[in-house]
């Protein structure tokens, strides 16, 4: 599907917005995150009254899973701080040069 997509696009002379040709990595990402929240948020918490509350939830799940989230592969951290330890680090690095 994705190489008759990227072919249409260049016979209409069109750019893909993200990804390179026959690349799935950007949207596979993208359906990971989108099932994730689905699943945490908008299913797990019942019936919404108001947009304003889904607005709020989501506000909530996205400091959590970029500032709190504990992910095992970087070390049992959160994300946001792994990302302020490498720039730390890299600052160190340029410094030192």
């Amino acid at each position: 599907m994705s190489i008759c997509y990227t072919e249409r696009l260049a016979e209409a002379n069109i750019e893909a917005s993200v990804g390179s040709v026959v690349d799935s990595y950007d949207n596979a990402l993208a359906l990971t995150i989108n099932g994730l929240y689905k699943t945490e948020v908008i299913r797990h918490r019942g019936l919404w009254c108001n947009i304003d509350d889904v607005e709020f939830a989501t506000l909530e799940w996205v400091d959590w899973f970029n500032n709190h989230r504990l992910l095992e592969p970087i070390g049992n951290i959160p994300p946001a701080e792994f990302e302020m330890e490498y720039y730390r680090q890299l600052k160190e690095s340029a410094d030192a040069a």
